[in-house]
């Protein structure tokens, strides 16, 4: 099977829809590019539960290149926390080569199709609301932000996502102002991308490639082409973030993230 024109114009649809996204809503690509690379993979003769696992490392590798573009905005901006992402990556390392190598090799494709369902619809009712947390605390010690970001880093792994999800809501409870979080959040991505891609190489070392381009659990042509056209589409979606009645997208793109929620849910459940 060779890689086709068709499906390379569905990765290059589906980077720009993402990467366009990512900047217009200030949310993560991962929970919305799994699922429909998960279809893309399984339209292609990838058995289900391997689709959904090369699917996550494949979201999860593509967070190397657009971590790097979202940090340099927000370093610009003078919202990233140093201190913070020093304390919170020892942790973020550990749980993503934790979750990368070892969870993702060994839970089946189905039970990780569910979580990702939940998880997906945590994050839709979220949006939905519109509402942060509220700052109840101050930030731990070291030793608690290394657990911490164990604990983000192994979900955010296990999920191919750059953490947002949990890293903002976190440092928000415990008094960093929204934007510095975010920022934080954005330095954050790289070594999550970093240390679940490692466990991702490892888990998949003995894997025999299903598709053209398949290394291990990683579908490099969806790396590549998912990642240059989201790195390229984001900084559009900044901008027109400035015109378009942002509050209103939420809400559609809430009930767009239900909907995929629904399908990894079905995909779950037919496993």
């Amino acid at each position: 099977m060779e890689l086709g024109t068709t499906l390379v114009a569905e990765l290059l649809l589906l980077g720009a829809v993402v990467g366009f996204l990512a900047g217009l809503l200030g949310i993560g690509g991962g929970m919305m590019l799994v699922p429909f690379m998960t279809f893309l993979l399984a339209q292609r003769g990838v058995e289900a539960g391997l689709a959904v696992k090369m699917a996550i490392a494949t979201s999860g590798a593509t967070i190397l290149f657009t971590s790097v573009s979202s940090l340099l905005a927000h370093w610009r901006h003078g919202q990233v926390r140093w201190p913070i992402v020093a304390r919170l990556a020892p942790g973020i390392l550990l749980g993503g080569i934790v979750a990368g190598g070892g969870a993702l090799a060994v839970l089946q494709g189905q039970w990780l199709a569910g979580v990702f369902a939940v998880f997906n619809l945590v994050i839709a009712l979220r949006m939905l609301r519109g509402t942060q947390p509220a700052a109840g605390r101050n930030l731990p010690g070291t030793a608690g932000l290394v657990g911490a970001g164990t604990g983000i880093g192994f979900v955010s792994g296990l999920l191919g996502a750059g953490g947002a999800f949990l890293s903002v809501p976190f440092m928000t409870w415990c008094g960093v102002p929204l934007r510095a979080a975010v920022g934080t959040s954005a330095a954050l991505g790289f070594p999550i991308a970093l240390s679940a891609t490692l466990g991702y190489l490892v888990a998949g070392r003995s894997l025999t490639p299903v598709l053209p381009g398949a290394f291990g659990l990683l579908y490099l042509p969806g790396v590549a082409v998912v990642a240059l056209t989201s790195v390229l589409l984001a900084p559009l979606g900044a901008r027109t973030a400035q015109r378009w009645p942002v509050a209103r997208l939420r809400r559609a793109f809430a009930l767009l993230l239900m909907l995929l929620a629904a399908y990894m849910a079905w995909k779950a459940l037919a496993g």
